[in-house]
C-alpha cells in the first residue's frame, strides 16, 4: 500500500469536500436508520473526520471505526463510539461486521485491490452497504495489459453494481466472494488516474482454479 497526502484526510460527511458529495449518498442518515447499535467501518479514513462527526450525531451504542496506514497526523480526542486504527487496510481485519462500509478514494493506493473488496464483502452485515471508488484502469495483466474490463464483469458477477460515471462500486448484503484472480503485485510508478493524483497500477494473473468452481 502506498501512502498520498492526497489521500483521504481531510474530507468530512457534508458539505463541498465530503463523503456525501464523493459518494452521492449520506452515510450518517442511513445510520440513523438503523435499529439500533449502528456500525461503521472508514477504509483508508485519513484524518478520521467523517467518523468524528458521525459519532458526535450516532447513539451511544454506534460502533465507528476507521483504518489509515498513516492515521491522524495530529492527536484528537477520540469519543468512546470510535476507533481508528493505524494499519494497512491490505492486512488487517475486523473481528465484526458493519452495516456500512466506505473506501473514498482508497483502493488508488491499495496494491491487491480485488482482495481487499472480496475481504469487506465479507465484513458487511446480512444487510449491509459497502461502497468504493474503483479506476478499471488501474488492473492490468502480469504484462502490463488492460485487466479492468475483466475486473468489472467479475465483480459485477459477485454483485458488485459498478458505476463508470461516478467509478463506484457498490454491494449489497454480505456474502464470501472469490475472484478469478491472481495477485501478482503493485507498480506504485504508474502515475495519475482520473483524479489527476498519482495512483498504484495493480497487476493479476487469471486465477484459473478460482473461475472454474
Amino acid at each position: 500500500m502506498v501512502a498520498n497526502n492526497a489521500m483521504n484526510r481531510e474530507r468530512g460527511l457534508a458539505g463541498v469536500n465530503s463523503y456525501a458529495r464523493e459518494l452521492g449518498f449520506d452515510p450518517l442518515a442511513y445510520l440513523a436508520e438503523r435499529a439500533a447499535a449502528p456500525s461503521w467501518l472508514d477504509l483508508c479514513c485519513g484524518e478520521g473526520r467523517a467518523l468524528h462527526q458521525a459519532a458526535s450525531t450516532l447513539p451511544a451504542d454506534a460502533v465507528l471505526t476507521g483504518v489509515d496506514l498513516v492515521g491522524p497526523l495530529a492527536p484528537v480526542p477520540t469519543p468512546p463510539t470510535l476507533e481508528l486504527v493505524i494499519a494497512s487496510v491490505s492486512h488487517w481485519a475486523p473481528k465484526r461486521t458493519y452495516d456500512l462500509i466506505t473506501c473514498v478514494h482508497g483502493l488508488h493506493y491499495v496494491g491487491d485491490q480485488l482482495g481487499l473488496l472480496a475481504g469487506a464483502a465479507s465484513w458487511l452485515a446480512p444487510d449491509g452497504l459497502l461502497l468504493a471508488h474503483f479506476d478499471p484502469d488501474s488492473i492490468r495483466w502480469a504484462d502490463g495489459s488492460p485487466a479492468g474490463r475483466a475486473a468489472v464483469t467479475a465483480l459485477r458477477t459477485a454483485g458488485f453494481r459498478y458505476s463508470a460515471r461516478h467509478h463506484r462500486l457498490t454491494l449489497q448484503g454480505a456474502r464470501s466472494t472469490r475472484l478469478p484472480f491472481r495477485y501478482l503485485g503493485a507498480n506504485p510508478a504508474a502515475g495519475p488516474n482520473y483524479t489527476g493524483q498519482p495512483a498504484v497500477a495493480s497487476h493479476y494473473d487469471p486465477d484459473e482454479v478460482t473461475a472454474s468452481e
